[in-house]
């Protein structure tokens, strides 16, 4: 079982910056594929950034060049580094834990890109 707690969420005006922090418990952190996702009001839960285990990531489009994701091993935790928000990014943000039999939740942090 692996559970996972973000924090870092909040509200923020547009042009400004958050990261977002998830702690993973157990072992076996190393191994685990991490992503963050969001889900806005009356939208589907999308992917927005992708890490594996070698360090590899991925990004979908209308955050490239903005968010950045990352990871520290040491401390079993992954980050999202958001610059430049934009009220479109107003969502809900989750982290995921993907290992090799289960993929696991966090309860999500809310972030807000308003004036």
């Amino acid at each position: 079982q692996v559970q996972l707690v973000e924090s870092g969420g909040g509200l923020v005006q547009p042009g400004g910056s958050l990261r977002l922090s998830c702690a993973a418990s157990g072992s076996g952190f190393n191994s685990y594929v991490m992503a963050w996702y969001r889900q806005a009001p009356g939208k589907q839960r999308e992917l927005v950034a992708v890490i594996t285990s070698g360090g590899s990531t991925s990004y979908v489009n209308s955050v490239k060049g903005r968010f950045i994701i990352s990871r520290d091993n040491a401390k079993n935790t992954v980050y999202l580094q958001m610059n430049s928000l934009k009220p479109e990014d107003t969502a809900v943000y989750y982290c995921n834990a993907a290992t090799s039999r289960y993929t696991y939740w966090g309860q999500g942090t809310q972030v807000t890109a308003s004036s």
